[in-house]
């Protein structure tokens, strides 16, 4: 049976989604654009980084998760010059231990505008 997963940490589904869906042990976020909780976009790719891994955190926290149980994330970026500075944002963030499986994947456009979304999938133990 699958659950949804909601928090006011991360900004609300701006479409026809969830902010993530539980299924047993397994764990599916949506793809987090860097929009605030109150849905302001930030600017910069660095600020703009720091908010979308924030909110894929929150949402992580939500489901009784957390970085150590991610499985794998996908990185969108709309310019690929913005990878370097992305992947050391990303490598503090993550912290120690095993790393998820990762992708990073540069495409036209994003919604509202965003630089980049991430999307992740973890367990929930």
């Amino acid at each position: 049976m699958k659950k949804e997963i909601a928090t006011a940490k991360a900004p609300g589904a701006i479409g026809p989604y969830s902010q993530a869906v539980q299924h047993g042990e397994r764990l599916y976020l949506s793809g987090q654009i860097p929009l605030t909780p109150d849905g302001k976009l930030p600017e910069g790719i660095e600020l703009q980084t720091k908010q979308a891994l924030a909110n894929v955190e929150a949402i992580l926290e939500a489901a009784g998760s957390g970085k150590a149980n991610l499985l794998t994330v996908t990185i969108y970026l709309t310019n690929m010059d913005f990878f370097g500075q992305v992947n050391e944002i990303y490598a503090q963030w993550l912290g120690q231990g095993v790393k998820p499986a990762r992708a990073v994947v540069e495409v036209a456009k994003l919604p509202k505008g965003a630089l980049l979304e991430v999307f992740a999938e973890a367990i929930v133990e």
